[in-house]
């Protein structure tokens, strides 16, 4: 096993892609074992993907590509600009709300910081803002999506553990909430301290600007109404979330939609198969470790160790926001929980707070350098430069900090609403 874990890092250190260092070091075990023969790893590699809830990420993630297509963003956008724009700094805090609003539409944070640096920065620059502010802003703002349902890296921390996928949805809605208050909070106090320009409040405007955007404020009712009232599994809801997409785009857009629809569906089915080939290659390498009782062995050697549940968790997140410096995501979730999460379980870890520490930390990771995807994202569709972008991001991060020490000491921050939300059926 310790030859696997070598020719894992060493193929990381080498920058192969993770799904083909995972599968590569568990294949050529299995190659080398006489009791395994090669049709394993094909076996492992479909079986775990054989699954009707990971159904759910291309739907999600089709669905948000096809709102994007429709102009909804954009309207969302200038609504919560209506609704919060006369505060100090408020059209950074529209770009918060905006952030939730989406994000309870798309799942993606790296889609949602391009989105947003499209539309929001060049208005930001219009009022006066900072390029390291509206920058950092962006980048860090996209990462709500982790969080607000539906949210791809709970979907696969749900499949991967066997966690009911909707108590993970209801778990990181307030936490969600309070990542989005962190920000717009910081938002305002740099507003304060640089001066920047308020915009003014008319319920005329919000009134019209809120009926624009009632269509896109329509996809998170259906998604979280139907899962709550027991209409929906999550793969249905994301199947509801695309047709309502596709009904709205055709209505609304007509021809110019339909031109579109095939290179939506090309870039949604692009980021799903590279989604899809990571999890299979979980499957392979969690097939290995099980075989090898590996899991058992290392929750053994943690308990040994006399690690309490709180000392566990804070080596785990220091782990965590290491590897959020050169890994993404969902690279993150699918390397670490298949080992950790057995050891969580023998330490009695609740599974639902363990998902929203991870996807806290993951959240970080999106805008920690020197691999953060929504820096990137963010300097590549504004052109700001890569190290403004990365100094905006500091006095998000600081917040963002504190929420997941928030969420480390007080459980019941990601465990009330489901418990008290999703019933027997569901858990």
């Amino acid at each position: 096993m310790h030859v696997v874990g070598i020719v894992v890092l060493v193929l990381l250190v080498l920058s192969v892609p993770i799904g083909i260092a995972l599968s590569a070091a568990a294949a050529a075990y299995i190659a080398f074992d006489p009791l395994l023969t090669n049709e394993v790893i094909f076996r492992a590699f479909f079986n775990f993907i054989n699954r009707y809830s990971l159904m759910a990420i291309p739907l999600f993630i089709f669905a948000g590509f096809l709102m994007e297509k429709t102009g909804l963003v954009g309207q969302l956008f200038r609504f919560s600009d209506s609704l919060v724009g006369w505060m100090p700094g408020g059209f950074g805090v529209a770009t918060v709300l905006a952030c939730v609003m989406f994000g309870a539409i798309s799942g993606s944070s790296v889609a949602m910081a391009a989105a947003m640096s499209v539309i929001a920065i060049p208005e930001m620059r219009k009022r006066g803002y900072p390029d390291w502010l509206s920058g950092g802003l962006v980048a860090t703002a996209g990462g709500i999506a982790m969080l607000i349902p539906p949210s791809i890296i709970l979907i696969l921390y749900g499949i991967v553990t066997e966690t009911s996928i909707v108590r993970l949805f209801f778990a990181g809605v307030v936490p969600g909430l309070l990542l989005a208050a962190g920000n717009a909070l910081s938002v305002v106090l740099i507003a304060l301290i640089i001066k920047l320009p308020r915009g003014s409040f008319s319920l005329r405007v919000l009134w019209a600007e809120f009926k624009g955007a009632a269509p896109a404020l329509g996809m998170p009712v259906i998604i979280l109404g139907g899962l709550y009232g027991g209409l929906f599994t999550p793969t249905e809801a994301a199947a509801a979330a695309c047709g309502y997409a596709l009904i709205y785009g055709v209505l609304t857009r007509g021809r110019q939609f339909l031109r579109e629809l095939l290179p939506t569906a090309y870039r949604s089915l692009n980021l799903t198969a590279v989604i899809l080939f990571l999890v299979g290659s979980v499957g392979v390498f969690q097939f290995l470790l099980a075989n090898l009782y590996w899991p058992q062995k290392v929750a053994q050697a943690v308990v040994n160790m006399g690690l309490t549940p709180l000392g566990f968790i804070f080596a785990y997140m220091g782990i965590l926001l290491i590897l959020g410096m050169f890994l993404d995501g969902v690279a993150m979730v699918l390397l670490t929980v298949p080992v950790v999460f057995p050891i969580a379980h023998t330490l009695k870890i609740d599974p639902v707070h363990l998902a929203i520490i991870v996807t806290l930390n993951v959240e970080m990771g999106v805008v920690t350098p020197p691999v953060g995807l929504n820096i990137f994202a963010v300097s590549g569709t504004s052109r700001i430069p890569l190290v403004q972008v990365i100094k905006g991001t500091i006095p998000f991060f600081v917040g963002d900090l504190s929420v997941l020490l928030l969420v480390i000491f007080f459980p019941a921050l990601a465990t009330w609403l489901p418990d008290l939300l999703v019933t027997d059926v569901f858990k």
